[in-house]
């Protein structure tokens, strides 16, 4: 059999581009009307000082008012809520810049930053919405008093938990705040639900082999690499407090995973599918239940080695990991 050479390589490669291509261009119409309608108008969308003390229509004396309102609520939630709000605020600050990713992938991009295409329009609209999570949160928590606002800045599941926990601890504004937000994030996971569906029908091989893909590396968190210039580790340690409170735990990973597996039915893909996008297939069905085997192992070693810790996030006092 004679060796490809590396023209081959390249050929083969820019079939495979084309081919990719042209599925992103004809859901072009499908994303309009499938997609789209998923946006909130701007003029019903709401706004952080919808939640907050707003200085420009009050007196001084009714801002600070209502400032020292919110700092009395803020007062009854627990650290270690704090600790899992940052992280939240983190991953919302974060989000945005996504969209700078997705202009890389040509047939979805926005080439001008005022394209009319769908995909642009969609890109554009899903970045706003997380921008005003970002806002809402960092202002919330500046006001509050209970951070360390100098440090390095630091989705549906979580911030509905949060919003339960808020709520909880008699803050109700800040229970509605994230109410909002994983509202907003529940449409958004609607959004790219219908997105790799679709994608799932137009090409199941690609499809599958993606989805593989992406979680044989792991789906990286953007709060990942937050650093307070002192613990190497904070996501690390961010996270095991929001598994400890149930905010967001392995165990939701699993059931997310899970979720999408049943209702792409990766099982039921099967003509047309290559030796590969096969072993995909195999691995992403069995995947729930490994991570949940994991998740029984972590559990039984957290309870051995659960410490105290403390977060520059708040100045430094400790919380339970």
């Amino acid at each position: 059999m004679r060796r490809k050479s590396g023209k081959d390589v390249v050929i083969r490669g820019n079939v495979q581009y084309q081919e990719k291509l042209e599925v992103l261009k004809s859901m072009e119409g499908w994303v309009e009307d499938n997609i789209l309608t998923l946006l909130k108008p701007v003029e019903s969308s709401w706004q952080p000082q919808d939640f907050l003390p707003d200085s420009s229509s009050s007196s001084a004396e009714e801002f600070f008012d209502a400032v020292r309102e919110l700092r009395e609520r803020a007062a009854g939630i627990p650290d270690e809520y704090y600790v899992c709000l940052v992280g939240n605020m983190v991953t919302e600050e974060a989000l945005p810049m996504y969209q700078s990713m997705a202009n890389r992938f040509d047939g979805a991009n926005d080439e001008t930053g005022a394209s009319a295409t769908s995909w642009a329009q969609w890109n554009r609209g899903w970045s706003a919405e997380e921008n005003r999570h970002g806002d809402v949160l960092t202002r919330y928590l500046y006001l509050s008093g209970r951070l360390d606002m100098r440090q390095e800045r630091a989705t549906f599941v979580s911030h509905g938990n949060t919003a339960r926990h808020a709520k909880e601890h008699g803050d109700a504004t800040l229970a509605r705040i994230c109410g909002l937000i994983a509202a907003d994030e529940r449409r958004h996971e609607t959004a790219y639900t219908r997105i790799v569906a679709k994608l799932f029908e137009l090409d199941p091989d690609n499809a599958v082999r993606a989805f593989a893909g992406m979680m044989r590396e792991s789906v990286t968190m953007p709060g990942l690499l937050m650093f307070d210039g002192r613990d190497r580790d904070l996501f690390g340690h961010y996270s095991a407090v929001a598994q400890r409170l149930g905010v967001y735990t392995a165990g939701d990973y699993a059931d997310i995973v899970e979720h999408f597996v049943k209702r792409w039915r990766v099982e039921d893909v099967g003509p047309g599918l290559t030796g590969e996008g096969r072993r995909a297939q195999d691995y992403v069905c069995g995947l729930p239940q490994r991570i949940r085997k994991m998740v029984e192992r972590a559990q039984e070693r957290s309870a051995r080695e659960s410490r105290l810790l403390p977060f520059s996030w708040i100045f430094n006092r400790e919380v339970l990991v």
